[in-house]
């Protein structure tokens, strides 16, 4: 007796796209002779026909997005050349990208963070030719011939700059995420304040000194654009007086010693 599932004659005249369709359909041998004994040799070719017709819909899709998306970049490009962190760059952006980004997606200078995209927590805060800015709010393209410098720009080396050790000596993060524009922020104070450059609670805003002595209360005036939702604020105070003054301000933690309470830390 003829086993019902065997192939018909005319499966052997399948075009070659419909072969291909059964291997990407996983259909061999025994499965295939199912297959085409359930759905018959015309039903087939209609459904190859569709299948085919709807990849080849697909794959015009997929080719006229990548167009559209490759003119709309190109109509916006923009050449631009700085030097970040001491290091020539020169790249091809979009008009309107903001220099966040280009730190982040095109140089791979994760430090800076995206916080509110907004300008309002200082999370981005990077140096530019001395001042202190927000990328989130700054184009790329305005930045032609400036000198950048992120967080990963501001140690020498291996070796901390002082900002940087003062935040750890005396706690100033917590989750971190504040601490490179915090860092950025507090360095640039350190320059303002070495140029005489005054600020809301300056003592005497007629007399411009060459080098300013701050108070904590003026710190914290010129730190007021850096939020830090852990509020490390006392913390970040004593480390840039410290700094900033020459002067050791005395911590205020320390880690938990089990020995010296006389405690038993395990549970």
């Amino acid at each position: 007796m003829e086993n019902e599932f065997d192939e018909r004659p005319c499966a052997n005249a399948m075009s070659d796209d419909e072969e291909q369709l059964l291997e990407e359909l996983g259909l061999y041998g025994e499965s295939r002779r199912r297959f085409l004994g359930q759905v018959g040799t015309a039903g087939f070719s209609l459904l190859a026909l569709q299948i085919l017709a709807e990849q080849e819909a697909l794959a015009a899709t997929g080719r006229m997005a990548e167009t559209a998306e490759s003119k709309i970049a190109l109509e916006n490009a923009v050449k631009v050349a700085l030097k970040v962190n001491g290091e020539k760059q020169a790249l091809e952006v979009d008009s309107r990208m903001t220099l966040l980004d280009t730190l982040r997606e095109r140089l791979a200078l994760t430090g800076s963070k995206k916080g509110c995209d907004r300008g309002q927590c200082g999370a981005c805060t990077v140096i530019i030719d001395g001042e202190r800015v927000l990328s989130c709010l700054l184009l790329t393209a305005t930045c032609e011939g400036k000198e950048v410098t992120t967080i990963e720009g501001i140690a020498e080396g291996e070796s901390l700059h002082p900002i940087q050790a003062a935040f750890i000596e005396h706690d100033g993060f917590q989750c971190g995420y504040c601490t490179p524009g915090q860092i950025c922020s507090s360095v640039a104070l350190l320059d303002e304040a070495k140029n005489g450059e005054l600020s809301y609670l300056s003592a005497d805003p007629s007399v411009k000194a060459k080098s300013l002595q701050l108070s904590d209360d003026e710190i914290r005036e010129r730190m007021a654009g850096n939020l830090c939702r852990c509020g490390a604020y006392p913390n970040i105070i004593k480390a840039i007086q410290e700094v900033h003054s020459g002067r050791e301000v005395a911590q205020t933690w320390s880690f938990y010693n089990s020995e010296k309470e006389g405690r038993d830390e395990t549970v």
